[in-house]
């Protein structure tokens, strides 16, 4: 038998936040994979676990995956873990799964928390369609280049943010965005010092400079969708969706996923 491969979510912060099966899934198991031994042990020695654990992060991953694979090949069954959160969610992992679908092994997802989803749900910004993309690039240049493909983004933008950067990432929105959008800071989410401010970038600069531990923790950054939209780009995209949805569902619910994907009022196209 072979054996299988897990991805199990831990907690971002809370440790009660872990999940009964991810509690069952790591006591099952013969080995569990931590981004961070030291870290990881702690939240095993919590859960009353003994297993043993090794160092599985970025730096290593490539070189450690092909004796992993052989291990789950061998009947052992492994789970992965990471600092915080769901692993592979801007955290090592994919190449390893990549690995094992390819040998045609199985992995099983054991979810739990995840710092994006966590934020989002309480940011007060529309969560029915986003873009989640990882850590903004460090280097001021490439951050702006990015942030501009952001200009005339119709959903809600999702980034992760390090302390020494945040105030310039900031500034760097207030350049390209102004004072129009709406931007969640959240930082130290589930944690006793849980922060979640939903301003305009300029007072969440002021919030951030009034005292320097506002700078502190890892932040999540949610960036709202733009309120205009090019509106000659939009119909010329409208005039090619709608007849396809119309073929495939029926014209009132054609009309609603049409105007959710190019910014148009739906009382507009009936």
């Amino acid at each position: 038998m072979k054996g299988i491969l897990f991805i199990v979510a831990t907690p971002i912060g809370n440790l009660d936040d872990i999940t009964f099966r991810a509690v069952e899934i790591l006591k099952s198991v013969d080995i569990v994979l931590a981004e961070d031994t030291r870290h990881s042990k702690n939240l095993l020695k919590h859960l009353n676990i003994a297993k043993p654990i090794r160092a599985f992060h970025e730096h290593n991953e490539r070189e450690k995956t092909k004796a992993i694979i052989e291990e789950l090949h061998s009947g052992k069954s492994i789970a992965l873990i990471s600092d915080a959160g769901t692993p592979l969610i801007s955290d090592p992992g994919y190449f390893l799964v990549t690995q094992a679908k390819k040998e045609d092994l199985r992995v099983v997802p054991i979810p739990g928390a995840s710092a994006l989803i966590t934020a989002l749900s309480a940011s007060g910004l529309a969560s029915d369609s986003f873009t989640f993309l990882g850590f903004l690039p460090s280097k001021q240049a490439a951050r702006i280049k990015l942030l501009k493909t952001l200009l005339n983004q119709t959903v809600t933008s999702i980034f992760y943010e390090s302390p020494k950067r945040i105030l310039a990432t900031l500034a760097d929105m207030h350049a390209i965005f102004g004072d129009s959008r709406k931007v969640c800071l959240a930082k130290e989410l589930t944690k006793a010092f849980e922060t979640i401010q939903t301003d305009s970038i300029p007072n969440l600069m002021k919030y951030l400079k009034i005292d320097q531990r506002h700078q502190k923790g890892e932040f999540v950054i949610l960036v709202s969708a733009t309120d205009k939209i090019d509106r000659t780009g939009a119909e010329t995209q409208l005039d090619t969706l709608l007849p396809i949805l119309c073929a495939e569902m029926g014209a009132s619910k054609a009309a609603k996923l049409a105007a959710k994907i190019t910014g148009i009022d739906k009382k507009k196209m009936l």
